[in-house]
């Protein structure tokens, strides 16, 4: 979908936009979720409309929100984050109000849109709260704020920008560094050796189709993740696209270094028909391979998401550590950057990119991928199923 003035990700033009734009305000831009036991199955709805999904289907997924009284907490977190960044922009002189919209449930982006109209605002930054690349993580993002300036009636009125994915900056990154530190020392002090460790990164299993689609040449997603894994069990070796991004980790790293732990990247909430081809490993099913290799302490990275919205809260707090305890494999879960410091920071060091016209070679970037584009490629992330959306059961915060 291409409405005019929606965002510069559907233009074609500089993979980076180096020189200053002015914005009104940041659009924090979310997935929504039910704040009661009345929103469940209208928010589900919402999440599905349009694929014929039956009624009965819909209240197999509400379990997973009627188990926390029909409460998803990422709304709850997004109010905290949209405060904490209103403190940092206050704090760095930075006077852009921030406005909250919702592509699934309130407040919605259009109720954000007729907001930035009423306010006289013109053009918005938008920051998604997903870090990486893929149809379901970026690209439709982009189509839902088309879509809201179609239903808004503010197509030729509002533009909407948006700041690169996020995934291997410095200010997402750190928590996890820090995180994996402490959950190792965790597993350490119950007295499981390196070798009976694992590292278990876990992110949203997508379809096949759409990981081979992901980024403008293919299979994006998945080498992200991997990068950026990377560099956490480096345990902080941080660099940036000015200096060499492939700082190597120790060749003898010690046995409290990150680096010497065996590590997988695993997959979580999975949704679709069994027919259709998902991203693998399942983290249960791996849960229950180590098992059976001697694996008795595993730390458990939230890495595809940056905060503890209902994906994490179920199928990680709940279905894998239930595997894990009943393999007898202590488990330990690495908090996600949620209002922490460094990524609150770092997402007003993204909005200043675009403010300021930050040249690419200054912009910090961990992995030989970064840093990502403004401007997203023609083709890049593309529905091939035409108009079907992988957004059910897990996949809604």
């Amino acid at each position: 979908m291409n409405v005019p003035g929606a965002t510069d990700a559907a233009k074609s033009g500089p993979e980076h936009v180096e020189v200053p734009v002015a914005y009104d305000a940041i659009l924090l831009a979310s997935f929504g979720g039910p704040e009661g036991q009345h929103d469940v199955i209208p928010f589900l709805r919402n999440v599905t409309r349009g694929r014929g999904i039956p009624e009965e289907r819909l209240e197999e997924v509400a379990h997973h929100y009627r188990a926390f009284g029909g409460v998803s907490p990422i709304n709850a977190q997004n109010r905290e984050l949209k405060t904490a960044l209103e403190a940092e922009l206050v704090g760095r002189g930075i006077a852009l109000p921030v406005l909250w919209g919702n592509r699934n449930w309130a407040p919605y982006l259009r109720d954000a849109l007729t907001e930035a109209h009423e306010r006289g605002f013109t053009k918005l930054l938008a920051i998604g709260t997903s870090a990486y690349s893929s149809y379901s993580s970026c690209r439709q993002y982009r189509e839902d704020y088309a879509i809201a300036l179609e239903e808004t009636g503010l197509g030729g009125v509002i533009q909407i920008d948006k700041v690169r994915q996020f995934f291997d900056h410095p200010g997402f990154v750190q928590p996890f560094i820090d995180g994996v530190r402490a959950g190792l020392q965790d597993v350490a002090a119950h007295g499981i050796p390196v070798e009976q460790t694992r590292v278990l990164f876990a992110t949203h299993s997508i379809p096949t189709a759409d990981a081979e689609r992901s980024g403008p040449d293919g299979n994006a997603y998945q080498a992200q993740h991997l990068a950026v894994a990377e560099v956490v069990m480096r345990g902080g070796a941080m660099t940036d696209r000015a200096s060499d991004p492939a700082t190597p980790a120790p060749k003898e790293p010690a046995t409290e270094d990150p680096s010497a732990v065996a590590w997988d990247l695993v997959y979580q909430s999975r949704s679709g028909p069994p027919t259709q081809p998902w991203l693998e490993p399942d983290i249960n099913d791996r849960i229950a391979e180590l098992a059976a290799e001697g694996v008795k302490g595993v730390v458990i990275v939230p890495l595809g998401f940056i905060s503890d919205h209902m994906e994490v809260k179920w199928d990680l707090d709940t279905e894998a550590m239930e595997t894990a305890q009943q393999h007898g494999i202590f488990a330990v879960r690495v908090p996600t950057p949620g209002v922490h410091a460094a990524f609150v920071s770092g997402l007003v060091d993204l909005v200043l990119e675009r403010l300021n016209g930050t040249p690419t070679s200054e912009r910090p970037a961990l992995t030989e991928l970064g840093p990502w584009f403004d401007v997203c490629r023609p083709g890049c992330c593309e529905n091939v199923r035409l108009g079907f959306k992988p957004a059910l059961a897990g996949i809604a915060p």
